[in-house]
């Protein structure tokens, strides 16, 4: 797969593939949700030349989440900061394990 093949896109949760009233269809809600939780500054599109909004899979999975948030009654703007605190603590939590690692390997090392 090359650089230039189309195709190799299409396993790309990164690509902005889907326009915004595709991509409000997928989730079952309205554009004016997407333009909310980009407001809100959760998920940035990108644009297409003309200026259209392109969301990538990957967005699609956070908008899902914000959904599912409000659809339980949580604000939009809270929503948004919620998924924010998420997504900071799950990082924190994956370098702190990175951390813990060779910690524990070279005790390990120490006691052999």
């Amino acid at each position: 797969m090359t650089a230039e093949d189309p195709l190799g896109r299409l396993d790309d949760d990164d690509y902005p593939a889907y326009t915004m009233g595709r991509a409000a269809e997928i989730l079952g809600t309205t554009p004016a949700f997407l333009r909310a939780i980009g407001e809100a500054r959760l998920i940035t599109p990108l644009r297409s030349e003309g200026g259209h909004r392109r969301y990538s899979r990957y967005q699609l999975k956070i908008a899902a989440r914000a959904r599912e948030l409000v659809g339980q009654g949580t604000p939009v703007e809270a929503a948004c900061r919620i998924i924010i605190l998420e997504d900071q603590l799950d990082e924190a939590q994956r370098i702190n394990e990175e951390l813990r690692r060779p910690a524990a390997r070279s005790r390990s090392k120490s006691e052999a």
